[in-house]
């Protein structure tokens, strides 16, 4: 034993008249440094005298809040980085659409619904085909498994949650395909759907942050009908296009019923608040079809369905 420790000493000493290797210790090994440690003392005990960077309640501080900022910005687009991933076809929607089955089985309760709660449900039954629309989207962009400069594109991108979420990426994990899901911490309980790629399940404190890696690396948006999340979502998408802060990319928005229901769009260029032109930034789809064919339409792509059910 003592035999080993002096020949990795020796070879450590080799190390140190090497000219690119580097003189400080790493900060997993300064860690390690400090766990073994044998002083233990009330000034090693106290919080005052742990490294910064482990130390949670520090970095938890209010002062603290440009550093987290800038922490979850950095994460994830190092994750994507090294997982190639060069851009993606990201998805938002409702977390209450309920999936064909489910929506079977709600069907089943109505007649002893109340009229309101009737009502609704039926709503939410008839958007069940979006679940349907946003899984075959999904399966089509896993399908064609686009790699262009070593880096996939098009990779499905949700917000890692129920519904239309979930839709998207079990459409691309039933094409063989990873995908990402962006979670946020909620109050209330809420986990990344069981589709999501697992090292590519991200999770963030920061709506800001969240809503920048979205759209960093999107090359096309699919938006089904949803509610305050995802009309957020689709404005901001909208506004960056219409000011010319981000390039125009294909806005695939599902649903035309359910969206000149809940906003009038035409109403918003009559009066005048924006212009006319601007309302062709709205790619308008019912099927994954004829979303895939607006995107290989923009990009040129060829063969746009190739691979697809």
């Amino acid at each position: 034993m003592r035999r080993i420790t002096l020949d990795k000493r020796r070879d450590e000493r080799e190390h140190d008249h090497d000219l690119v290797d580097r003189k400080f210790y790493p900060a997993q090994t300064e860690a390690r440094f400090a766990d073994s440690g044998e002083a233990d003392t009330p000034q090693t005990r106290h919080p005052s005298y742990r490294l910064a960077f482990r130390d949670t309640d520090f970095l938890l501080r209010e002062e603290l809040r440009p550093v987290r900022f800038q922490l979850e910005l950095l994460k994830p687009e190092m994750v994507l980085e090294e997982a190639r991933i060069g851009s993606t076809l990201v998805m938002y929607g409702s977390a209450r659409i309920p999936s064909p089955e489910q929506a079977e089985e709600m069907k089943a309760g109505l007649a002893d619904m109340p009229d309101r709660e009737r009502l609704i449900a039926q709503n939410l039954i008839e958007k069940a085909k979006y679940y349907d629309e946003a899984y075959k989207l999904a399966r089509m962009s896993g399908d064609r498994g686009i790699v262009e400069k070593g880096m996939r594109q098009f990779v499905v991108c949700s917000g890692g949650g129920p519904s239309i979420m979930e839709a998207a990426n079990k459409g691309a994990s039933d094409a063989g395909a990873e995908s990402i899901g962006l979670n946020i911490v909620l109050p209330h309980e809420q986990a990344p759907n069981a589709y999501v790629t697992p090292y590519l399940a991200l999770c963030f404190h920061y709506f800001a942050l969240r809503k920048m890696h979205f759209l960093i690396r999107a090359r096309a948006v699919a938006v089904f009908p949803g509610g305050f999340g995802t009309c957020d979502e689709l404005f901001e998408l909208l506004t960056l296009i219409q000011t010319g802060k981000m390039k125009p990319i294909p806005i695939l928005l599902f649903g035309k019923k359910f969206w000149d229901r809940i906003v009038d769009f035409e109403g918003l260029a009559e009066e005048g608040t924006i212009d006319h032109e601007d309302l062709d930034l709205i790619s308008w789809c019912e099927t994954a079809e004829e979303a895939w064919h607006h995107i290989c339409e923009f990009y040129r792509l060829s063969d746009p369905i190739q691979g697809c059910d």
